[in-house]
């Protein structure tokens, strides 16, 4: 029987990049489920890797159906980009463990959908003014950069991560990303601490 892992954080945490070396290390033999999302993708992102990249008619396709799990929409200054989950047969925890990522919102669905005993929580943090600078560095290198989305999403951050909403979730255990290869080993003896594998 597997589990699903499933990080999360505030942008510019370091779990993108923590979740990538995590499903490249071994002795994990962890898969994931890509997610899908309505904006448009970033430099560097392909199809089917990072996202899948949909459109609205697809959206109402999936909710027509009863095959999404959870669904996100947020008003951007851009609009509105949707990111969700589907049930379209990427995951069998019969026979695999699973690393997901998402918000504290996406994890509670998740959590409801598959049961508590299945779902264990891995939640990054980072200082704020070092995740501020993280943001807009990688914004910077955006072949059009989106400053104002960066602020809208490092302000919600702040409600959605709130200690009350934490608290109310159950997530106790948390890792500071300040040395990514520290970080790193410490969720991976974690994940192996907790078994399904």
């Amino acid at each position: 029987m597997g589990n699903i892992y499933y990080m999360m954080g505030k942008s510019a945490s370091g779990k993108d990049t923590l979740f990538q070396l995590l499903l490249g290390e071994s002795g994990l033999p962890l898969k994931t489920v890509v997610l899908y999302t309505t904006r448009p993708m970033r430099a560097g992102e392909r199809d089917g890797v990072e996202y899948f990249f949909c459109g609205e008619e697809q959206v109402r396709e999936f909710e027509s159906q009863g095959k999404i799990i959870e669904l996100r929409a947020y008003q951007t200054v851009h609009g509105v980009w949707k990111y969700f989950t589907a049930a379209d047969d990427q995951m069998d925890l019969e026979r695999q463990s699973y690393l997901m990522i998402g918000t504290l919102e996406s994890y509670l669905k998740i959590r409801e959908y598959y049961g508590k005993e299945r779902v264990i929580p891995i939640y990054i943090e980072v200082e704020d003014g070092e995740r501020l600078q993280r943001a807009l560095e990688r914004e910077r290198a955006q072949e059009q950069p989106r400053y104002e989305e960066l602020c809208r999403r490092f302000l919600a951050d702040a409600k959605d991560f709130s200690e009350g909403n934490l608290r109310a979730a159950g997530i106790t255990k948390r890792f500071t990303n300040e040395v990514l290869e520290d970080t790193l080993r410490e969720i991976k003896s974690y994940i192996i601490e907790c078994g399904g594998l």
